[in-house]
């Protein structure tokens, strides 16, 4: 279902009104609609106390993402010690495998994790990976040869699919329309800081202690969000009304009472959440709910569009180099001829990536997704163009000055976290429609995984393909442009835009550049249509619809 105070359908007027009109004769019934439709988003009180229940809700049931981390950023602390471990001696296409297949899992861990969630709840599916989380690490920990390590990074991935998912879709589903991609960053914070906490660890303790500690990270999120309340939206979906109106008493406690109605906002979201709730189902009951319906909401621009949109901006996310840094950083600093400590290099630029995540979801809140996404990907080509040439230039011994080359890694984490790392990943619950959202999140999830498994696997070859290390930064470099171009042209904004609107974007347009704009209807041809007297004026002058929000 679409967030609390965001969840929207929409009434053609010229079409419904006349049947409303037929049908009941006259004004009861066609007010009552109308009053049904107004926005609730005016009965929100915009206090700091009111969103104190949204905060801890969202803090909790992102916090899985911190084990995330740990996992992703694992290998980067994992690889040096196992170069040392007299029970593995690996050639550079296994490390690449110990590194790289975590993300393999998720192409199929993902769409597993979109069915459950909506078969089982969202935070119950959070719950539910907890357990090949715990196996993982238990096989890492207690690894001796290749196949039991690959095993316990295999069950890692499939476990960071389950959980990751249906926490970004609570999120979105219980924030308000304008903290909704703030709260949703902070999925990426605690992910950040999961990669800081193990490269710190790695510093000084040994890879098999990290591993046994990280079963507590998987534990405790999936205890905690015990003490918050499932998602209305789902609840409401599966006829539990009673719940849903417990959990958005919840959500709402600090909310004030609206103005002029007898109805809490609670009651008036649960309404409204029931309404969209039942449309839904009349509409499936005239198409169906099996998997050709399914495949038929994908073939619509709605949900072909952002796809493609999507896994084309992932491409660029992928093969900028923003997850290569993070899966071999340690390595990554030794090779460009830092003086400094890898390791205290690595936990440097992942406490900057940390700090940023915290930035970003002002960043989100304030500024529009385009721009922040261009600026991001010239920042970053840039800094890998300066990052490149001083590492050849200490290689060939032109240079003393090392520290250059780990400065603009670190202004090149900075930019990446301004929107072409953190931004495409919010997008993914934002730009479905409600009928595939929570499949087609996972199912871009998927791929998304997928190019970072290749990305993160071609590391050794394009390194040598490049002539070293300087030339595959080079490589980030040109990518990272391409981003910036690619969304220029095709990424549409969703800075402020009810998801109703963006979804009225796919319909008519593919590419940001040249797209259409619905022509206004002249007066005249409404009032053919229908009198000026059973007609509602709506303030949005491209398009006559009334939007429950």
């Amino acid at each position: 279902m679409d967030p609390i105070g965001t969840s929207c359908f929409s009434l053609n007027i010229e079409e419904n009104a006349r049947a409303i009109l037929e049908e009941k004769k006259q004004d009861e019934k066609f007010q009552e609609i109308i009053v049904s439709c107004r926005s609730l988003s005016r009965y929100e009180g915009k206090k700091t106390k009111t969103l104190v229940p949204q905060l801890v809700a969202a803090s909790l049931a992102a916090l899985y993402h911190l084990v995330v981390g740990i996992s992703l950023a694992y290998s980067a602390i994992l690889l040096p010690q196992l170069k040392e471990d007299k029970d593995f001696n690996l050639t550079p296409t296994e490390e690449s495998w110990i590194a790289s297949i975590i993300v393999l899992t998720v192409p199929i861990g993902a769409p597993i994790g979109g069915i459950l969630m909506d078969m089982i709840g969202r935070l119950n599916t959070v719950k539910l990976a907890a357990i090949p989380g715990i196996i993982g690490w238990t096989l890492i920990a207690t690894a001796h040869d290749l196949p039991m390590m690959l095993l316990g990074r295999v069950f890692n991935g499939f476990a960071s699919a389950l959980g990751t998912g249906p926490a970004i879709v609570y999120l979105t589903e219980i924030a308000r329309a304008d903290m909704r991609g703030s709260l949703i960053s902070l999925a990426p914070a605690y992910t950040s800081f999961g990669m800081v906490m193990v490269y710190a660890k790695g510093w000084f303790m040994n890879w098999r202690t990290v591993a046994w500690l990280s079963n507590i990270y998987t534990i405790v999120p999936c205890i905690l969000i015990m003490f918050i309340p499932e998602s209305p939206a789902w609840l409401v979906s599966k006829g539990r009304t009673e719940d849903a109106l417990k959990s958005l008493d919840w959500i709402n406690k600090y909310q004030p009472q609206p103005e002029n109605r007898a109805e809490s906002l609670a009651e008036l979201q649960l309404a409204a959440l029931q309404k969209e709730h039942q449309k839904k189902m009349e509409s499936e009951a005239l198409t169906g709910t099996g998997i050709m319906t399914r495949i038929k909401d994908f073939m619509k621009p709605t949900g072909y569009k952002p796809l493609i949109i999507l896994v084309g901006l992932f491409f660029f996310q992928q093969f900028a180099g923003i997850y290569i840094t993070l899966f071999y950083s340690v390595q990554l600093f030794k090779e460009v001829g830092s003086t400094m400590n890898p390791y205290f290099a690595s936990v440097l630029l992942g406490s900057l990536r940390c700090l940023m995540s915290m930035v970003n979801t002002y960043m989100l809140r304030t500024f529009r997704r385009r721009p922040l996404i261009m600026t991001s990907g010239v920042g970053m080509a840039i800094c890998m163009c300066v990052s490149a040439l001083f590492t050849k230039w200490i290689q060939q011994k032109e240079t003393d000055m090392t520290w250059v080359p780990v400065l603009a890694l670190a202004m090149y984490v900075v930019t990446s976290m301004i929107g072409l790392l953190s931004i495409p990943w919010t997008m993914t619950a934002e730009l479905f429609p409600i009928e595939i959202r929570g499949i087609a999140h996972s199912i871009t999830n998927a791929f998304a995984n997928l190019l970072m498994f290749f990305s993160i696997q071609s590391y050794y070859s394009l390194t040598a393909l490049l002539g070293g290390v300087s030339g595959i930064q080079y490589f980030f470099a040109v990518i990272s442009v391409g981003g910036a171009i690619y969304s220029y042209v095709f990424l549409p904004e969703t800075h402020m835009k009810k998801l109703s609107q963006i979804q009225e974007y796919f319909l008519h347009n593919t590419m940001y550049l040249g797209q259409k704009k619905k022509p206004k209807r002249s007066s005249s041809h409404a009032r053919k249509r229908i009198s000026n007297k059973d007609i509602v004026k709506t303030n949005d002058k491209s398009q006559n619809q009334v939007l429950l929000t």
